[in-house]
């Protein structure tokens, strides 16, 4: 392995995560281009960059970790009253109903609706516009029995989301986060990228692996017609792993924010982003109630994901992060993306993390991110240890 630089700051006691990190990029090389960025109580604790071209304030696509920012939305309009996740979807947005009248709002938020794509898939063009997929998804009939097992909705779940939401408010969910949520705190993570914002962005790039490597992926992938193939979009006709990686490097995708798996952003833009949810960060007041927190991370679906699998526990709208990071507490709360992204919340100890890279992670899977997860907590508990003693 070659010495890669790293560039950023740490705050005192928080230099064992640079040496992670430092490790971390290594490994390739310095090619996944790799961010990462941590607040403890609304303080920057770690902000870390390296690779070619990267810096501090680069933006990439978050695939689904866009689904967090998206997520706070829904947040905010329980919060506020204005949503109640229990009435069926159908109540907020009739034509939906076509024999799907038991699915209920949380059933979407925590992926137990049965609708994880539609029949033929989509293309690239038509998964940029939510509008046109949740047209797609009024006829569609679900893979697996609503309310009994869960299944994720990768690409479609924000397109019946954003129905109930233009119901609910008259807006979009991509109105709403930059109204309410990023432009209130500046946050560079955005649910459709200004054009005047394009020359931050650097692209997602191919994933790198050996022949070997790319025999065993294919030999165990999904087949295309299965519940994981569709969800992934696979039964379109020519589309590929290595399209998932590449949509938003599509301009109208990535214009149009779509919130399943459209985002743009930088590590340092998730872990602010989760900071102002729930601790509030330069002088501004948390967005979210602790009522609010401990509705949306009280834990929903675990066991076997028909489509991802054994790791992939929901809360609600987010990933259960503490039944993936056991070191984490009970309402930790956040969500991965595709290519490696990451970002999440430990309201418990007030740390927020957000990562990014732009090599995209072999198999969509970055096991990087625990390992720094890991080092911020044990940098963070040793930190407040050493400050109360």
């Amino acid at each position: 392995m070659n010495e890669i630089e790293v560039h950023g700051t740490v705050a005192a006691g928080y230099e064992p995560v640079r040496a992670e990190f430092a490790a971390v990029v290594a490994e390739e090389n310095g090619e996944s281009g790799a961010q990462v960025a941590a607040y403890v109580r609304g303080r920057q604790v770690v902000n870390l960059w390296a690779g070619p071209e990267v810096t501090d304030t680069t933006l990439t696509g978050l695939h689904s970790t866009s689904k967090g920012a998206a997520g706070l939305v829904m947040a905010l309009l329980v919060q506020d009253g204005a949503l109640d996740i229990d009435r069926p979807v159908a109540h907020y947005w009739p034509r939906f109903a076509a024999g799907k009248e038991q699915i209920t709002v949380r059933d979407v938020l925590v992926h137990r609706t049965g609708i994880v794509g539609a029949d033929g898939g989509f293309t690239v063009a038509e998964l940029a516009d939510e509008q046109l997929v949740a047209e797609r998804l009024i006829g569609q009939r679900p893979w697996f029995a609503p309310g009994t097992v869960h299944g994720y909705g990768g690409f479609v779940m924000y397109a019946i989301l954003g129905q109930v939401v233009r119901a609910v408010t008259g807006s979009t969910v991509q109105e709403l986060f930059e109204q309410r949520v990023r432009a209130p705190y500046d946050l560079d993570v955005y649910l459709g990228l200004p054009a005047e914002l394009d020359h931050r962005y650097l692209p997602i790039t191919p994933w790198l692996a050996t022949p070997e490597m790319e025999a065993a992926f294919a030999a165990n992938s999904p087949n295309p017609y299965g519940v994981a193939g569709i969800s992934y979009n696979l039964n379109a006709r020519g589309f590929t792993a290595a399209d998932v990686m590449a949509l938003p490097n599509d301009a109208t995708l990535r214009r149009m924010g779509q919130a399943s798996a459209g985002g743009v952003g930088s590590a340092r833009g998730l872990a602010q982003m989760y900071a102002a949810a729930v601790t509030g960060i330069d002088g501004r007041p948390a967005l979210l109630s602790l009522d609010t927190i401990a509705t949306i991370s009280t834990i929903h679906s675990t066991g076997t994901d028909l489509v991802r699998g054994t790791q992939a526990p929901y809360a609600l709208g987010f990933e259960a992060k503490s039944l993936l990071h056991p070191f984490l507490g009970a309402h930790a709360f956040g969500h991965t993306g595709s290519a490696g992204s990451d970002g999440f919340a430990d309201p418990h100890s007030g740390l927020t993390y957000g990562y990014t890279r732009r090599r995209a992670a072999f198999a969509f899977n970055a096991p990087e991110n625990a390992r720094l997860a890991a080092a911020l907590h044990r940098a963070a508990t040793h930190t407040a240890l050493t400050a109360a003693a």
